[in-house]
């Protein structure tokens, strides 16, 4: 009991007298009393201060990081998700832009031709036999079978199934599409038939086949075709781009000819496009058809410099004496 009685007497002791230095160092200063004491402290534990911190510092890291890691992942998920969206947006912003660029080519196309179009936008694409797509615009629109489905650049269909906000286009493509169709700056008539979707991006080879009904009439290659028009203006509107004459098949019966043609529609990434609801006035024959690309400067020929004959030495007069090599005789 003495012993705990003079330990607690001792502890106390130094607290006051500590609690004493301690506010005799503050209310001192930099003129502190106790200053020198103060620096001779700083040398003798300043090593240990430091050996100690450099030893629990790790621990204390890892500590942070145990207790911080759930607060990290919540935060690094946050941001993955932000980033996302933002990554969406942007892709959004420009489908949005490009399908506004579609939308306005498409408008100048219509308008050109004179049709009354209804926009729409190609959801899906067939998946049996038959080459179709399926367009986000059905009777509720105004759309009906029959009728007409183009893009900005040309012909890309009818329609044949209609449902209240859906219709289902059979493509040019088709093996069992047939076509009334002109060549440009011609009476010359014929009918584009589909090869099947198989025909698509395989070098040479192209979608669509065109039958000329006169087998003498002239054609050529670049020449493009645009469609007749039907009866009563279903399925096919007049003047509606198709394609560009690539390939010329030698006639072998005699009776007809037959052509193979590029379409000016790129059939595997359609987008934006329009159902025909209303027939243009007039046939607009080939005013929807684009400008004709210059045709390539025809290379002129350069004149070339003309190696001249080497100058001879100049010749002496016919006349003339030569000089007299003998010697003067004097007087």
């Amino acid at each position: 009991m003495k012993d705990t009685r003079r330990t607690r007497v001792v502890l106390g002791a130094l607290l006051v007298v500590a609690l004493a230095m301690i506010t005799i160092d503050y209310r001192g200063g930099q003129d502190s009393p106790l200053r020198g004491l103060r620096g001779v402290g700083a040398t003798v534990f300043g090593p240990v201060e430091r050996a100690s911190a450099s030893v629990v510092r790790p621990v204390g890291n890892t500590f942070d990081a145990i207790t911080d890691a759930p607060g990290e992942r919540r935060r690094a998920d946050r941001l993955a998700r932000q980033n996302q969206r933002l990554r969406e947006q942007l892709r959004s912003s420009r489908l949005d832009q490009d399908r506004s660029a579609q939308l306005r080519r498409l408008l100048g196309t219509a308008g050109m031709g004179g049709y009354k179009i209804h926009a729409a936008q190609v959801i899906s694409a067939g998946q049996g036999f038959e080459d179709t797509v399926t367009i986000d615009a059905g009777s509720r629109s105004g759309v009906r079978p029959d009728m007409t489905v183009m893009s900005a650049d040309g012909l890309v269909g009818r329609v044949t199934r209609v449902g209240p906000a859906t219709a289902t286009v059979l493509l040019a493509t088709d093996q069992t599409s047939s076509i009334g169709s002109r060549l440009e700056e011609s009476k010359e008539i014929g009918i584009i038939q589909g090869r099947g979707r198989r025909g698509l991006g395989r070098g040479s080879a192209t979608p669509l086949r065109f039958q000329l009904l006169d087998a003498a009439a002239p054609i050529r290659v670049g020449q493009r075709i645009v469609t007749l028009g039907s009866q009563g203006q279903k399925p096919y509107v007049p003047g509606v781009p198709i394609g560009m004459v690539e390939r010329i098949e030698r006639s072998t019966s005699g009776l007809t000819r037959t052509a193979y043609v590029r379409p000016f529609v790129r059939f595997t990434s359609l987008d934006v496009v329009a159902v025909v609801v209303a027939p243009p006035k007039t046939d607009p024959r080939d005013a929807v058809l684009p400008p004709k690309p210059p045709p390539p400067p025809t290379p002129t020929p350069t004149a070339t410099a003309t190696p001249s004959a080497s100058k001879s030495p100049k010749a002496r007069p016919r006349h003339s004496k030569s000089p007299s090599t003998n010697p003067t005789r004097g007087d």
